[in-house]
């Protein structure tokens, strides 16, 4: 009968400790905190300058009665284009436009420039196309925020839904931030992009507006013959342009020919930060590749739906988010106090019961030993 009532009131135990764990697990659960991630402060301002750059351009553009296509655009951006026109070089996808238009992006090129160790007054060269002018403006804003050094050479050319208006091109906006004192530097050389970086696959029409628009913002005509020409050619100005200071980071926005080198490198040059590349055989070096093999970190923008998934922002938002939302900025984590004081109770719950099985097995022990004992007869 003894025995029958230990076990009884073990599982009584059992089923007690069971339900304080329960509880204990639901607590740390939903007692998580939002816990402000590394850089938050700068990763605010850069996104609240891209938010800013954005909304000037908005209003240059309303000033000037464009029409913006509200089922393209569903924000009401200015930063989505047409889908072709003359200087459309490459297929684009409207999703990954209206993705990149998030000045939270901002924050994420802050975050990877932190990570790549940049310090103020760092060095970093940049290349620019015409189909992200979104992702063109957050980093602008990073690196401003972050007070390094640009040098920044465009391919004013755009796949669909860019910066694809021949009369407000990439260059042109950031001529009118700059000037406008929105952002401190802009693009010193530019070239046609697309085809072999030379527009190749547009009309003779098309690549006479881009010559017009690099004529128009006053920058550097890069026009070499050859793609291997035009490589080396930003080369030398990124080199020029440095006065022989070390270039810390290399920044690619888009798929620009001369900073990948081939069509076959896509695969090959991973999105985001990257310190190093893989090697392999190479068709054509491109800048990124050629920087890399310099040990300067890379830093890619291309696969942007992607990237947006990996920092915790949203793909294709409706409406845009405001500077500071997102998961670049704030993640929900596990509080240590309430997970340490729920597991120290724990720890003495269990102890406590550990102790008091212990002594009730103890006396039950004894017990049933008195019992034989007064049961074996005298001699």
């Amino acid at each position: 009968m003894q025995a029958y009532n230990l076990s009884a009131g073990s599982k009584t135990v059992l089923s007690v400790l069971s339900l304080l764990s329960l509880m204990a697990f639901l607590a740390v659960e939903y007692g998580k905190e939002d816990v402000k991630l590394k850089w938050y402060d700068q990763k605010l301002e850069a996104s609240e300058l891209a938010s800013e750059a954005t909304e000037y351009l908005k209003e240059f553009r309303m000033q000037k009665s464009v029409f913006v296509d509200v089922v393209n655009d569903p924000n009401e951006t200015a930063l989505i284009g047409q889908d072709i026109t003359p200087i459309t070089t490459d297929r684009g996808f409207i999703e990954a436009k209206l993705t990149s238009t998030n000045p939270n992006f901002a924050a994420v090129v802050v975050d990877m420039l932190k990570e790549a160790e940049l310090e103020k007054d760092d060095i970093v060269a940049i290349a620019f196309t015409g189909s992200f002018p979104g992702l063109n403006i957050a980093v602008h804003s990073a690196v401003q925020t972050l007070k390094l050094k640009p040098i920044i050479i465009t391919s004013v050319g755009a796949s669909n839904w860019g910066a694809n208006d021949p009369f407000y091109t990439w260059l042109d906006m950031e001529k009118i931030l700059f000037k406008a004192g929105i952002f401190k530097n802009k693009s010193v050389a530019a070239s046609i992009g697309g085809g072999v970086d030379r527009g190749r696959g547009l009309s003779p029409d098309g690549r006479k507006l881009i010559i017009d628009a690099i004529n128009r913002n006053k920058v550097e005509f890069i026009n070499e013959e050859h793609l291997e020409s035009s490589i080396q050619k930003r080369i030398d100005i990124f080199n020029e342009q440095s006065k022989k200071e070390k270039i810390k980071a290399f920044i690619n926005v888009g798929g620009g020919i001369s900073s990948i080198g081939s069509v076959e490198n896509y695969k090959f040059i991973p999105g985001g930060l990257s310190i190093s590349l893989p090697m392999k055989n190479y068709p054509v070096r491109g800048v990124t590749i050629r920087m890399a093999e310099n040990n300067i970190p890379i830093i890619h923008l291309l696969n942007v739906n992607q990237l947006a998934q990996k920092y915790g922002l949203p793909v294709n938002p409706t409406p845009l988010p405001h500077p500071g939302e997102g998961e670049i900025f704030i993640q929900k984590r596990y509080s240590v106090m309430l997970t340490f004081g729920v597991t120290l109770f724990l720890i003495i719950a269990i102890s406590f019961v550990f102790i008091m099985e212990r002594k009730r097995h103890q006396l039950g022990t004894e017990m049933i030993s008195l019992q034989s004992s007064e049961a074996v007869p005298e001699l």
